[in-house]
């Protein structure tokens, strides 16, 4: 498998830092959300430069956890190699870069990650117990080098530079939604590992009450309940315990856009600015930045503030 430093434009810059992986392996049981059934996932520490890839365990097939990878973005991301596919990938994907993973195998008997209680939180507790390592090579960081927007339907998902002395990742989002107990919401994030643990990591998917049937004949959401996601009737919030954020829904949704760009292969620096984007448009970004070499450029990464875990 060829690495983003194969395929695209390199860009060496000093000082550099090493890649990380899991310090140890840590792996749990949980329910799919699309399928209803139980899902088995491991994740395990992976050599340096190999990269998030998925081993469909039942199947012995390994996908990588690449944008070019993804195949159907209805409801969840999914990426598939040939016929063989791994869905709902997005929580997770979220975790592991928000935590400064580069390179690591996740195994799955099943074809969906377990949706656990719907929020990307239960995998932080996985990462944080399994503890991190730098082990070698120097990351790699994808630098936006010029404007990049894709729309659709009122919707837009757009990649900035930075603004003159900025660094890091910031994203932007705002969302709109008929029901009274969502209505208009907006949220920023300077993406760290503490901003993304205490912000956005605890926020849970959710869906509409009057959509729950459709889903469910389409064969869809046959595992969701209200202990793995924030169901709205209206401007009523059904959990008994309602929410965990005033604007939880608008948290959950640019958890999603962290996951979903985190299919890029590299942390991203640059800024993200979004309306109503959904997994889908967050692919089409994606693609349209590797589209054009002039878009971006990959350089040696300086991270400050390595998240300090420890095996539990």
């Amino acid at each position: 498998m060829s690495s983003l430093r194969d395929r695209y434009s390199f860009t060496s810059t000093e000082p550099a830092a090493a890649r990380r992986t899991l310090k140890t392996a840590i792996s749990c049981v949980g329910c799919g959300l699309h399928s209803g059934v139980d899902v088995s996932l491991k994740l395990l520490p992976a050599a340096s430069g190999t990269g998030i890839v998925f081993h469909r365990t039942d199947l012995g097939v390994k996908i990588p956890a690449r944008f070019d990878h993804v195949n159907d973005t209805r409801l969840c991301t999914v990426v598939n190699s040939g016929e063989s596919r791994v869905g709902t990938i997005e929580h997770l994907m979220a975790a592991l870069a928000a935590s400064g993973v580069d390179d690591v195998l996740i195994e799955v008997d099943a074809p969906e990650l377990p949706i656990l209680d719907g929020s990307a939180a239960p995998f932080m507790f996985l990462i944080e117990s399994a503890g991190i390592v730098e082990h070698g090579g120097l990351r790699e960081r994808l630098e936006i080098l010029r404007a990049v927007r894709v729309e659709h339907n009122g919707a837009f998902a757009e990649l900035r530079p930075h603004a003159p002395g900025g660094s890091g990742f910031e994203l932007s989002l705002a969302i709109e939604f008929a029901a009274q107990a969502i209505g208009a919401q907006a949220y920023t994030i300077i993406l760290s590992p503490e901003s993304f643990a205490g912000e956005i990591a605890a926020a849970r998917t959710f869906a509409q009450a009057g959509e729950i049937e459709a889903l469910r004949k389409a064969g869809l959401a046959r595992g969701g309940s209200l202990a793995n996601a924030i169901v709205v009737d209206g401007s009523k919030i059904l959990n008994p315990e309602g929410l965990r954020f005033v604007d939880e829904f608008v948290r959950h949704k640019l958890l999603d856009v962290v996951g979903d760009l985190a299919l890029a292969g590299a942390p991203i620096s640059g800024r993200f600015i979004g309306s109503k984007t959904g997994h889908g448009l967050n692919n089409q970004l994606l693609r349209a930045v590797f589209a054009d070499q002039a878009n971006y450029r990959l350089v040696h990464s300086s991270v400050a503030g390595l998240l300090q875990l420890s095996a539990a």
